[in-house]
């Protein structure tokens, strides 16, 4: 079902928690209009360009429901008033993970996106959060919001409709897939339909490492980071 854009964020990045670390995880809701470029919002930026940001993870969506349940599982937390607490660009009532699918194309203002992966959440959300597992904690909830990629360029603003316009890979859920990336357990199988969608580049390396060498990575240096 279409849905209203609650809010739109950005941010800039700044110097972060951790002795030469960046971010711009702290953003700020806009109002008016902002440009959609392939690179994201206008105003936009990212910390790590390494791991964040980039044609396939230019826009973070994340689901505004999901801020009850944090606040049943964390208590009360600074954060959980307001949108933005997890980064997010897009901040909405009415899609999740579950109803979201992969390759989704979404009209919203005068652009065009399209769901291009879930997040794997980092390190920095433990640190914003104040929690030391909150990125596991997101990881295993599968809460993660997802990213798009921008297909037409555009303006959006928040108020706006978004429209599911297309849907490709209607039984690929967000939440499936994902569920697929943190399986500690090597499925073969599944990896292999995995390998048959358009994933983003980073995570077919992921899984192709997976198959070649029948184990799953390790995840500690993008759940717990650097250490101080």
């Amino acid at each position: 079902m279409p849905m209203k854009l609650d809010t739109v964020l950005t941010g800039k990045a700044v110097a972060f928690t951790r002795p030469g670390s960046c971010s711009a995880i702290a953003k700020q809701a806009r109002s008016g209009e902002l440009a959609v470029t392939e690179l994201g919002l206008a105003g936009d930026e990212q910390g790590d360009l390494r791991v964040h940001g980039g044609k396939d993870k230019a826009i973070h969506h994340y689901p505004r429901e999901h801020y009850a349940t944090w606040a049943a599982e964390l208590g009360e937390h600074p954060l959980l008033q307001a949108a933005g607490a997890f980064g997010e660009n897009l901040s909405t009532y009415g899609w999740t993970e579950q109803t979201v699918c992969l390759g989704d194309r979404v009209r919203v203002g005068s652009a065009v996106l399209e769901v291009s992966q879930g997040r794997m959440p980092c390190w920095k959300l433990n640190d914003r959060f104040g929690v030391k597992d909150m990125s596991l904690r997101v990881q295993q909830s599968g809460r993660t919001g997802w990213y798009y990629r921008v297909l037409e360029e555009g303006v959006l603003a928040a108020g706006d409709t978004l429209q599911v316009i297309e849907r490709l890979h209607p039984h690929w859920s967000v939440a499936r897939l994902s569920s697929v990336l943190f399986d500690k357990q090597v499925d073969a199988d599944v990896i292999r339909q995995c390998l048959a969608l358009p994933l983003a580049p980073s995570w077919r390396r992921t899984l192709d490492r997976r198959l070649e060498r029948a184990e799953v990575e390790d995840w500690a240096p993008r759940l717990q980071g650097p250490q101080i």
